[in-house]
């Protein structure tokens, strides 16, 4: 019987040590409070803007003139989403879209 217990014992000491090393290895998730947000504004192409979470407004319509619709495509889908790649590769992520709007965040810096 002492055994057993012994033996027991020492199982549930092995699974705890087991689940404490697992979390010890996990990667940190950011809390809520650790990403900064961005705002794409559809206003036609050429008043097409970026707002920062610094309050900065970027105008990216002249940049957008650089690229060559393809006929019979529409052009907000389009040219949101020649945005939301050039934002995409400074490490934003889409997380909320509306008709006219497209947020985007990152983990803060």
């Amino acid at each position: 019987m002492k055994r057993h217990l012994f033996v027991g014992i020492v199982g549930i000491a092995a699974l705890v040590t087991f689940v404490w090393m697992l979390n010890l290895r996990a990667a940190d998730s950011p809390s809520l409070g650790h990403y900064e947000y961005t705002t794409i504004r559809w206003a036609g192409r050429e008043n097409t803007h970026v707002i920062r979470p610094n309050g900065q407004v970027e105008f990216v319509g002249s940049q957008l003139k650089n690229f060559n619709r393809p006929d019979r495509v529409d052009d907000r889908s389009f040219y949101m989403n020649i945005v939301m790649n050039g934002l995409a590769k400074d490490g934003w992520e889409m997380v909320e879209m509306t008709s006219d709007d497209i947020i985007m965040r990152r983990v803060r810096q």
